[in-house]
């Protein structure tokens, strides 16, 4: 009887391991193409961004609506900026325009459209465009319709267990700041309340020099902190759990 409980332990326990070895690990908004036909990958990566912008701490990937910038400075010909303690979001609401995929060339394209939010502290010394800037306060930055799109070179590789993985090898992107920038930006001029709002003022009706003068850095910092996040992703969930389709020989 003894003998038999032990058999009946063991093979349970077999299973159980078996099973966790070999379980599931992409979680149930991932919904796998059987090719790579761009309105299955469109539709596909739709699916997943709302959830996987939220973080998936079991596999290591942080979130990205919100992430924190938690200081950011930024220095531009003749005036400093410095984000602190700020928060980006708008990224689990975006539109997917395009995805395209070429295994063979490793090659994927992504192009998306968002609206994106930033607050967060700022202080800015020296001189932007025409106004000398002297500020500390709270910001809130809008961003509307703002496109996307990436270009990125890919590459496979295997895990520990033999399991194939995409991976990033590099990338590039265009941004595109979309409809409108609107800024409310409190205390750029200590003191001048009314110098203050006559600079935001100017900054919101010539919003589109403004960004192009000091946003490039701003969209460096997200866009690598989106690709290092995929990069965990990737690493943590095997290809075959992606994409239904066979992988390219590398």
């Amino acid at each position: 009887m003894c003998e038999r409980h032990v058999l009946v332990f063991t093979v349970a326990a077999l299973a159980v391991a078996f099973v966790g070895c070999t379980g599931k690990l992409a979680p149930d908004f991932i919904h796998p193409c059987n090719n790579t036909e761009s309105s299955c990958l469109i539709q596909a990566t739709q699916d997943a961004i709302p959830e996987f912008s939220k973080g998936l701490p079991q596999l290591g990937v942080p979130a990205l609506d919100p992430f924190v910038i938690e200081e950011l400075p930024i220095q531009l010909p003749g005036v400093k900026v410095t984000f602190i303690d700020g928060k980006v979001t708008g990224l689990r609401k975006c539109q997917v325009l395009n995805v395209e995929a070429y295994l063979e060339k490793n090659i994927f394209i992504l192009e998306i459209r968002c609206n994106i939010t930033i607050k967060g502290k700022y202080t800015a010394v020296g001189r932007l465009l025409l106004f000398p800037i002297n500020g500390e306060g709270d910001s809130k930055i809008k961003i509307v319709n703002s496109v996307i799109k990436l270009n990125i070179k890919t590459k496979y590789f295997k895990d520990e267990n033999g399991r194939d993985h995409f991976g990033i090898k590099n990338y590039r992107y265009a941004f595109d700041y979309g409809d409108r920038v609107h800024y409310t930006i409190n205390n750029l001029f200590k003191g001048n309340p009314e110098l203050s709002n006559t600079v935001l003022q100017f900054l919101n009706e010539n919003w589109k020099i403004v960004t192009e003068e000091f946003g490039q850095p701003v969209v460096d910092y997200a866009m690598n902190v989106t690709i290092e996040t995929a990069k965990k992703f990737f690493s943590a969930v095997p290809y075959d759990e992606l994409l239904y389709v066979p992988i390219p020989k590398y």
